[in-house]
């Protein structure tokens, strides 16, 4: 029988258990597949706060996530190619506006790979875009259009990462959960060697299911483009046509749930049993950590949350030390063992896993119990299945049977005193080849030759709400990176030098439609939003400039911002719209501008050739504006005072420059005054 047809055997047989609690641990008869490494995905503008932390909580945090024993040890780093494009929580930037304009500087994920590459040089890469600038392709919805152009445009990208930033890229993807198109795959392909980046290897798809493989078995040319095939929350379930293939499987992006401890116990799960029930060689968690602003979409959903840059607090989390189990104690150059013999479903519910080092002197066996209604994921659904407590024996075997202790790590993941996490406990002993261990319910349990492992202990500042009251002149933020604490949601904002002497400015830099990921880039605006999306009474103001070539024809202030991510189009609040070379304002209720609260002219208003200050209060029920040292009105709203974001943003795709933006939370009825003060 070949290797195929036995790997489809077992894959048949998955469920079939002995009915002994004895489990052999032996490599006489061979290995199973190659581990190709556990890893996060900073890609949405996941990432986007984490940036701006103060120096010591930055590195603390950036420790967990990739430094060797301390932490995740995290080992493939997962990361959008930005397009200017909504990509779930916001936009990132593109390196490529236009055929004619490269920049390898902007946006955050240049710096977030050098800094996982700094804490282990050892870390794979991977890249994949979301959405694409326009121009890519050819200003239509469909980026293959031209499939040399889109290929050249991502590996301008890798191009950049290597000769620029000083990283190689390991991955590169297609086009993140939409469909593939083979004759661009096998364009990349071509492209990628004949640029010298034979050894960047493509996963493909980055969708949902594992439907790609009738493909590749259709089409050798098409197989021979394609490393991997990377599919997305596949419920640790495979394919036999995927199996068939005989490319490594990857779930190349998974887990998407709450850093608590359900979320906790849903990586643990999946973590052994997509290879246990799929074959899978790597999992990797959208996202890498939860660094966007609460009340965003998929709030919290990262191995760890840092979204607090201006108090420095964060949260090392349930997911951080799950980890742990595998990846302090494995390379990307181990295998695992064959299922049957290392490998496998235990009697009463869990799963275990075993891994040995190339020289097959080291070995890590990874056992986990987790109930159902501790290791729910955000998707997909979990069918019920039964497990209790149980002990097991595990018999070492052949070359393995040499092994005379285990190092020992354990986490409870419980709601009561007995929860722990990654705890050492005593080495056990290996006598004549065999250890028994009593597991319980919702439990991980590490036994290693490598290590003990090592659990750093830090302790964040106290979490606090965004500072009152607030301004940025952009001054300190580095040319080309986003505004700290704005957070794109449609179209690009990126910091720049403008003026003589020079004066660091926000600047909206999208001036076509993108291809877009998800609806939100339907609307041909922009909006950054930032703040609390609990705000209900702010007064927010901002200086602009519209002096540009291929300008806006208009900007906004908004407050109570009540839709963000995907849905940004849609949102709802209060929008002061100013039109200045067209001599008008209005207030609307939407960010679309269907419904018009209170229009009025600027006639009697002074209007400059660059810089204009715009000022927005919001207090119950009532919204006043004030341009250029004129109040345009005072009056009354109609809609309840709900909470949300406040923003900024342009009427029209097209450049506009933003300075000096000012917030203060209204605490109680304010005298208005035309100074800009607060007066209590």
């Amino acid at each position: 029988m070949g290797v195929i047809s036995k790997t489809i055997a077992i894959f048949t047989c998955l469920t079939s258990v002995s009915a002994q609690a004895v489990y052999p641990v032996d490599i006489t008869n061979g290995l199973g597949r190659r581990f190709d490494g556990i890893g996060g995905l900073s890609a949405g503008a996941s990432s986007k706060l984490l940036v701006n932390y103060p120096q010591k909580q930055r590195d603390e945090i950036l420790d967990y996530l990739f430094k060797p024993n301390v932490g995740a040890s995290l080992q493939i780093l997962k990361v959008e190619i930005g397009g200017d494009a909504q990509s779930t929580d916001g936009t990132e930037a593109t390196h490529m506006r236009n055929r004619n304009d490269v920049n390898y500087y902007r946006g955050y994920e240049w710096w977030l790979m050098k800094e996982a590459k700094k804490r282990n040089p050892n870390i794979k890469l991977y890249g994949l875009p979301w959405g694409f600038p326009g121009w890519v392709g050819n200003y239509t919805q469909n980026p293959y259009t031209d499939p040399s152009q889109l290929a050249e445009y991502v590996i301008s990208w890798i191009r950049g990462a290597r000769e620029v930033n000083d990283l190689n890229i390991d991955y590169i993807g297609i086009w993140n959960e939409r469909m593939y198109d083979i004759k661009y795959v096998k364009t990349l392909r071509k492209q990628l060697d004949m640029s010298n980046f034979t050894s960047v290897k493509i996963v493909a798809a980055d969708y949902f299911g594992w439907n790609i493989a009738f493909d590749i078995m259709k089409d050798p040319e098409f197989g021979d483009a394609i490393y991997g095939i990377g599919v997305h929350y596949p419920g640790t379930s495979t394919s036999v046509g995927a199996l068939q293939t005989g490319k490594p499987l990857w779930s190349s992006e998974d887990f998407s749930s709450l850093d608590d401890l359900v979320g906790g116990g849903c990586w643990a799960r999946i973590l052994n049993r997509n290879y246990v029930n799929g074959f899978m060689t790597s999992t990797i968690s959208w996202a890498l950590i939860a660094s966007w602003y609460e009340g965003l979409p998929y709030n919290g959903d990262g191995l760890m949350t840092a979204n607090e840059p201006w108090s420095g607090h964060y949260n090392v989390a349930t997911p951080i030390w799950v980890s742990a189990h595998t990846t302090q104690f494995t390379t990307t150059e181990w295998s695992y063992l064959q299922h049957g013999s290392g490998v496998g479903n235990l009697q009463y519910g869990g799963t275990f896993v075993s891994l040995v080092s190339p020289d097959q002197s080291q070995l890590t066996i990874v056992i986990e119990t987790m109930s159902h209604d501790t290791s729910v994921c955000i998707r997909p659904p979990l069918p019920a299945y039964n497990l209790s407590s149980q002990s097991v024996q595990f018999n070492l075997k052949g070359k393995l049977g040499n092994i005379d202790q285990f190092y020992v790590r354990y986490s409870k993941l419980s709601r009561d005193q007995t929860f722990q996490m990654f705890t050492r406990k005593d080495p056990i002993p290996v006598i004549n080849g065999i250890v028994r261990l009593n597991l319980g319910v919702d439990e991980v349990w590490t036994l290693t030759t490598v290590s003990p492992g090592n659990k750093a202990v830090t302790t964040p500042p106290p979490s606090k709400p965004f500072p009152m009251p607030y301004h940025d002149d952009f001054e300190k933020t580095p040319v080309y990176s986003e505004p700290n604490n704005l957070s794109p949601q449609i179209g690009s904002f990126e910091v720049v030098q403008t003026g003589s002497p020079p004066n660091q400015v926000v600047r909206q830099t999208s001036i076509q439609p993108s291809v877009e990921w998800c609806a939100a880039d339907s609307l041909p605006r922009s909006l950054a939003i930032i703040g609390s999306y609990r705000w209900i009474n702010v007064n927010i103001s901002v200086r602009f400039n519209l002096d540009l070539s291929d300008s806006a024809n208009g900007i906004f202030l908004a407050a109570r911002i009540n839709e963000t991510g995907c849905d940004s189009h849609k949102a709802f609040g209060v929008f002061l719209v100013i039109y200045p070379t067209l001599n008008h304002y209005l207030l609307n209720s939407d960010i679309a501008g269907l419904d018009t609260v209170q229009y009025g002219n600027l006639t009697n208003v002074p209007i400059y050739k660059e810089w204009n200050t715009v000022r927005l209060s919001v207090t119950g029920y009532e919204a006043t504006a004030v341009f250029n040292n004129i109040m345009l009105f005072s009056i009354s709203l109609t809609t309840s005072p709900e909470p949300g974001f406040v923003g900024v943003g342009t009427t029209s795709l097209g450049l506009a420059d933003f300075d000096d933006l000012i917030i203060d939370q209204i605490t109680r009825k304010l005298k208005f005054d035309l100074n800009f003060k607060i007066n209590f």
